[in-house]
């Protein structure tokens, strides 16, 4: 059965993965949490939407023909676009240094559309790795999605930015699921500080707080799993990183395209935290 015959029936979850930062190891998140997945026995897919960047196939060591930028300008079928990577994952590549893809046209934005239905109609999982920042295609993308992770790190920058994402992804959609990873952090109590913080700002302005997907553990071994060109959980599963990444697929892997099935726990009331310098001059 073709792709574009499964279509019409919606089947995996979308996973929309973003930060408000660029260089807070989001891609390399994707592409191992789409590992976990598939370890678990899911069918996963990831689509590069870094679309004008993309840099998902070469963290797998993939050689594409051909990317997602001939898909949207209608050159090519989606199916002559994906390409297998480790553990059967599909992956459909983005163009590297293509600046037409940066802000894409009606056209463009409906076959962009229609390939993410198109892609969860046959998966289990279609994880879509995001450019960093709060661009119109960000943002549109996460509206595409059943459930956003926006990934963040413990440095003040990632923290205000990964904000800045979560009050924009509300004003677009007030109920919208969202999550946050904080990725290299020092252990589970430097993780739930960050979303102690980005939580309580979510609920004093922004009327409703956001969901704790976990944390990675700072991990020297990820530099080497980037430099081999393949996820960190297949090259080295039992260092303190794939861990964790085996844990936020486990989580992952409750959820459907039908909203949220579980309720995940959540750390203990947070202190009172001062970010009213955050809100007022930089999100409002």
């Amino acid at each position: 059965m073709t792709l574009e015959s499964k279509a019409t029936h919606p089947r995996g979850a979308v996973v929309a993965i973003t930060s408000g930062k660029g260089g807070v190891g989001k891609t390399s998140l994707t592409v191992n949490l789409a590992a976990a997945l598939a370890r678990l026995g899911h069918q996963v897919g990831i689509l590069d939407a870094d679309l004008g960047l993309g840099n998902i196939d070469v963290m797998l060591g993939l050689t594409p023909g051909a990317h997602v930028g001939d898909v949207l300008g209608g050159d090519v079928p989606l199916e002559s676009v994906m390409v297998d990577g480790p553990g059967g994952i599909r992956v459909v590549p983005a163009a590297s240094g293509v600046p037409g893809l940066t802000a894409l046209t009606p056209l463009q934005w409906t076959r962009l559309a229609d390939a993410v239905q198109t892609l969860r109609a046959s998966l289990d999982f279609l994880l879509v790795d995001t450019s960093p920042g709060v661009t119109d295609n960000v943002l549109d993308l996460a509206a595409l999605a059943d459930r956003v992770i926006v990934v963040t790190s413990y440095e003040p920058t990632a923290i205000v930015d990964a904000y800045a994402m979560v009050k924009l992804l509300r004003a677009g959609d007030a109920g919208c699921e969202i999550g946050v990873v904080v990725n290299a952090a020092r252990d589970a109590g430097e993780g739930q500080l960050v979303f102690r913080q980005l939580d309580a700002a979510a609920q004093r302005f922004l009327g409703r707080g956001i969901r704790y997907d976990g944390f990675i553990a700072r991990d020297e071994n990820l530099s080497d799993a980037v430099l081999d060109q393949r996820p960190l959980v297949s090259h080295l599963p039992e260092s303190p990183a794939s861990r964790c990444f085996r844990v936020l697929a486990l989580r992952v892997a409750t959820w459907s395209s039908r909203g949220p099935t579980h309720s995940a726990a959540r750390p203990v009331a947070p202190p009172p935290i001062d970010l009213e310098h955050v809100e007022a001059p930089r999100c409002a």
